[in-house]
């Protein structure tokens, strides 16, 4: 079944696709040839700020953020299709602020935690990550050793977490620390609000990652939070945490359709002008297979993401699905980047491409947000346990 937009909503979806056209595709060239020499792949503030700006101009802020705090509340599946436009280019830009993090403070967030963290975050003014993994405890976050310990109306903090991402620019982070580590996921672990400018935290080091990405280590010593900075219940942290990574692999099956649509279209663009032996590459057999398989998968993963949205908006659980689209929408994208670059031949396989990042990027994702192979195992597990 596919999701029928409204017209506000269709006119909505066109005028990202405009934005992304007209603002993100021209800075492209610039953002492939700083990864190119080595460096990030990061927007610099003189062409961060105009983009900031013409969001704010054109409406294209705290899209899906309640409207009490200024926000246009609109739904999931509205908010999947802009996340297909943004992510077919590789210009490194999200319209303020962040999902995942914003839904997670919207599900457990008192109203004083409201003031003072998430309607600034939706406004723009604040910016914010989350810290879950551990040297120890990446795929498997129940397992984390990050320690917070209660001395009276303070939480003392101790430990450290690894493969953060845009530590830097984060006023406060979402700390998952283990508040009883016997229990793990089911009443031990606890979600906290930190200022990054808390005596105690440290980024330890930044470590470089393919596609020009930039993670962080951090330190936490002696790191003390008061009883106020807990998001949501003491122990209860995982359950809020689960629904941020649910919007997150959401928002990767998205990702993966739009690579891959933008990929099938530059493929199918050059094989019918490029000749090989006196015959166009899009006459031959192998190509058109490519292009066939590329557009059925792309349809499909497209659907699937729609399914899942429409069920989170009549809220159901959707982990199962949501684990599905992450294994599957990854690796098709993988699989059609792939042949992109393949028709291409020589000049696939160069930086003066979005190919080379984009791959990158595809083979990132089926590492962080859960790595497929425990996705693979969650979707087996439940499914043998419906039909047992």
């Amino acid at each position: 079944m596919t999701v029928q937009f409204a017209d506000e909503e269709r006119m909505l979806i066109d005028l990202v696709d405009k934005f992304v056209e007209n603002e993100l595709m021209p800075l492209e060239k610039a953002v492939m040839e700083r990864e190119a020499a080595g460096g990030e792949v990061a927007l610099l503030p003189e062409e961060e700020a105009p983009l900031r700006a013409k969001c704010k101009e054109l409406g294209l802020w705290a899209l899906d953020a309640p409207e009490e705090v200024g926000g246009s509340n609109i739904r999931t599946s509205v908010m999947l299709a802009i996340q297909e436009k943004i992510k077919s280019t590789v210009t490194p830009f999200i319209f303020p602020p962040d999902s995942p993090n914003l839904h997670m403070m919207i599900e457990v967030a008192t109203p004083e935690q409201k003031t003072k963290y998430m309607e600034p975050y939706a406004r723009g003014e604040l910016r914010s990550n989350i810290a879950i993994s551990e040297p120890g405890a990446g795929g498997d976050p129940a397992q984390m050793k990050t320690r917070a310990i209660r001395e009276g109306d303070e939480w003392v903090i101790n430990g450290r977490k690894i493969w953060v991402s845009g530590v830097p620019k984060a006023d406060f982070l979402i700390l998952m620390a283990a508040t009883d580590p016997g229990k793990g996921s089911r009443g031990g672990i606890t979600a906290f609000l930190m200022d990054t400018n808390t005596p105690g935290f440290a980024i330890e080091r930044a470590i470089p990652m393919i596609a020009g990405a930039r993670t962080y280590e951090l330190t936490f010593d002696d790191v003390r939070l008061k009883d106020s900075q807990v998001l949501g219940t003491v122990g209860q942290g995982y359950a809020p945490m689960q629904k941020r990574l649910t919007v997150r692999r959401l928002e990767m099956g998205a990702m993966g359709v739009g690579m891959a649509e933008r990929a099938l279209k530059m493929m199918c663009q050059h094989t019918q002008q490029r000749e090989t032996f006196g015959q166009k590459l899009s006459d031959r057999q192998a190509i058109q297979w490519w292009v066939a398989d590329a557009a059925t998968k792309i349809h499909a993963t497209r659907l699937m993401v729609q399914d899942a949205a429409r069920k989170q908006e009549a809220g159901e659980d959707i982990r199962t699905e949501a684990s599905m689209i992450k294994v599957y929408a990854t690796e098709m994208a993988q699989e059609t980047l792939d042949n992109a670059m393949q028709s291409f031949g020589a000049m696939g396989m160069t930086r003066e491409l979005p190919f080379a990042i984009m791959s990158q990027r595809l083979r990132l994702s089926r590492i962080y947000e859960g790595p497929t192979e425990v996705h693979r195992m969650v979707i087996a597990r439940r499914t043998l346990r419906k039909y047992e």
